[in-house]
């Protein structure tokens, strides 16, 4: 469950999280996104610029008392995430981010992977959806080109991608043809290649 959060102030976080489990009726639920006090929808006006810290120690609070199986956070940078762990008693387990083939975020990639914190990559197909970001994963011609070699569609070899890499992949998709299809995608193989590199050098 993915839901939006206006209650991300240090002193609503426990209480926030509690009724939300109660309301929806679960024991866990995926992280928030940071929203104004009882806004709908997601227009930028929406949006906040939390006190990161301070709600920080209030998840890790979460996080000893049991209640919170793990935390982590969404699209940090290099320096932000740095700048959380410095301070932080509990290292995020994770830094969730826009990662694909063509936004390969190389530099955040390292990074994680030197701090112990998973990446895991969310569109990992492009999000081409977005109003500001609007980037054809699956039409770029070398994409195209290394699909056709492998005898595999552009999403697969998107995904097969991330994989390859390290990351987590979270496609999202209800066509169930297409579900079916991600499943194969940890033991696919390459045909004559044994990894994508032999294909291509990383650069789109």
């Amino acid at each position: 469950m993915i839901c939006s959060c206006n209650e991300q102030a240090p002193e609503d976080v426990s209480g926030a999280l509690d009724r939300t489990l109660h309301e929806l009726q679960l024991d866990y639920i995926h992280w928030p996104v940071s929203m104004k006090k009882d806004s709908v929808g997601y227009e930028p006006e929406n949006l906040t610029q939390p006190d990161i810290l301070a709600s920080w120690r209030e998840m890790e609070a979460l996080y000893e008392s049991g209640k919170a199986r793990a935390i982590g956070v969404s699209n940090f940078s290099s320096k932000k995430l740095g700048d959380l762990l410095a301070a932080a008693r509990v290292r995020p387990a994770v830094n969730q981010v826009e990662c694909h083939p063509v936004w390969q975020q190389p530099k955040l990639h390292a990074f994680c992977q030197s701090e112990g914190v998973h990446l895991s990559g969310y569109a990992p197909l492009g999000s081409a959806g977005s109003q500001k970001i609007k980037i054809e994963v699956l039409k770029n011609p070398i994409l195209k080109m290394i699909a056709e070699k492998l005898g595999k569609s552009p999403a697969q070899v998107a995904l097969r991608w991330g994989l390859h890499m390290g990351h987590s992949v979270l496609p999202k998709s209800i066509n169930k043809e297409r579900l079916v299809t991600g499943t194969t995608l940890v033991h696919g193989t390459y045909g004559a290649y044994r990894t994508l590199d032999e294909l291509w050098d990383g650069e789109m």
